[in-house]
């Protein structure tokens, strides 16, 4: 016979897909900027999220089967299942996060980790063999792994991806329904027939009520995750500085009110203070990385991580406010979540509408120029190059070698 699902057991799952995507990839595109011991709990607690949210909604999504006949749950597949959810979502945010993101990384590892996330359904599935014998029809098994090879592959591309990534929750919104999407394809292809043999004894819990408590530990769990190793966004960074920085003061001066809400529009003010240090986090204590030695600036969320060259430094304050203390005849913005230092600039290229410049450092490093200010970073170029010429000014060879390719990569 076929099966069929309680509404709002479905319902539930959704749910519990939508909420563990949502935790999963809020922390699952942090891990590519972090360093040390916060990138290891971001990539465990990314992968837990995840395969938590995976399996839950499974499960729930099991629970909502409606059948004539009573069955029993076998506790082995049911734990085996979920090991394998964590370890091949673990492994594949892992390789998205090891390195740049081409088309054959990310292929790779949606295949490995779809691959897995259907063995895991099955498994799961196969804890129903003491009650029913299952037939699952060939063609549905075939499209519910390439449904879960999908969902993988955009899972992943939403990790790992720097350029053009929807929002959040719309993502998790879309993860969570391909999750979803995969089970029930698998779901419509099977067909149960009952064992002559009666189930071994009555549930300890109702389904209905082991549904909501399967979905109560995920949110819980998924919860504690986002509070735990979500930064505090209202850490400010005077409440930052150490006792053994007397210039400290200085160096992070806060940047003036804006001009409109001064008298006069602040006419005969004081200049604006440029920062000569920016506080980061490094092995536990705040430290300071010189302005000279910051090679691009990274948003994420309402924080940032500062580039020098080697390592990227977890910084407490919002982008905006870097970008206030930085010198702007220095450093621009050329993407809404990135400020780069011009000197630094070694190359440009076009990809499409937008563009990619590379980065001076220790490792190739790229970052994107978003569509409105591609045409805008060429002109500045332009311009310091002219300034340069004339003996206004001084700009590294670099930023020369980008200007001259204008017209090979317009």
């Amino acid at each position: 016979m076929g099966v069929a699902h309680e509404p709002w057991l479905v319902l539930l799952s959704l749910s519990v897909a939508i909420q563990g995507a949502y935790v999963g990839l809020s922390l699952a595109v942090q891990v590519r900027d972090s360093v040390g011991l916060r990138r290891r709990l971001l990539l465990a607690a990314a992968a837990v999220s995840l395969a938590v949210a995976i399996w839950s909604m499974h499960f729930v999504a099991m629970l909502a089967v409606r059948l004539p006949f009573a069955i029993d749950y076998l506790v082995f597949p049911t734990l085996l299942s979920f090991l394998v959810c964590v370890i091949v979502v673990g492994a594949a945010v892992f390789a998205v996060s090891a390195g740049q993101l081409t088309i054959t990384r990310l292929s790779a590892a949606a295949i490995f980790m779809g691959g897995g996330i259907a063995t895991m359904h099955y498994i799961g599935m196969s804890a129903l063999h003491a009650s029913t014998h299952l037939h699952h029809a060939p063609a549905l098994v075939v499209a519910s792994v390439a449904v879960g090879i999908a969902a993988s592959g955009l899972a992943l591309w939403l990790a790992g991806s720097q350029e053009r990534r929807p929002p959040l929750l719309l993502s998790a919104i879309a993860l969570g329904m391909a999750i979803a999407g995969m089970h029930y394809t698998a779901m419509a292809g099977l067909t149960l027939m009952p064992l002559p043999a009666p189930p071994s004894g009555a549930a300890v819990l109702s389904t209905d009520l082991l549904a909501i408590v399967v979905a109560i530990v995920a949110f819980i769990v998924s919860g504690i995750f986002l509070l735990t190793l979500v930064p505090e966004r209202t850490r400010n960074a005077a409440d930052l500085r150490p006792a053994a920085e007397p210039d400290a003061e200085h160096d992070l001066a806060v940047a003036p009110a804006p001009a409109a809400f001064a008298p006069l529009g602040a006419a005969g003010g004081p200049p604006r203070r440029i920062a000569r240090q920016l506080p980061v986090e490094h092995d536990g204590g705040i430290h300071f990385v010189p302005v000279e030695d910051v090679v691009a600036v990274h948003a994420n969320a309402h924080y940032t991580y500062v580039f020098d060259g080697k390592v990227k430094f977890f910084c407490p304050l919002a982008i905006g406010v870097v970008e206030s203390r930085l010198d702007s005849g220095r450093f621009v913005r050329i993407h809404r979540s990135h400020i780069v230092a011009l000197d630094r600039i070694v190359g440009l290229k076009r990809m499409g509408d937008t563009g990619v410049i590379e980065l001076a450092a220790g490792e190739p490093y790229t970052v994107p120029v978003s569509r409105g200010r591609l045409p805008w970073l060429k002109a500045r170029l332009a311009t310091t190059i002219g300034d340069f010429s004339r003996g206004r000014g001084s700009v590294p060879q670099p930023s020369l070698a980008v200007a001259s390719d204008f017209g090979q990569h317009a």
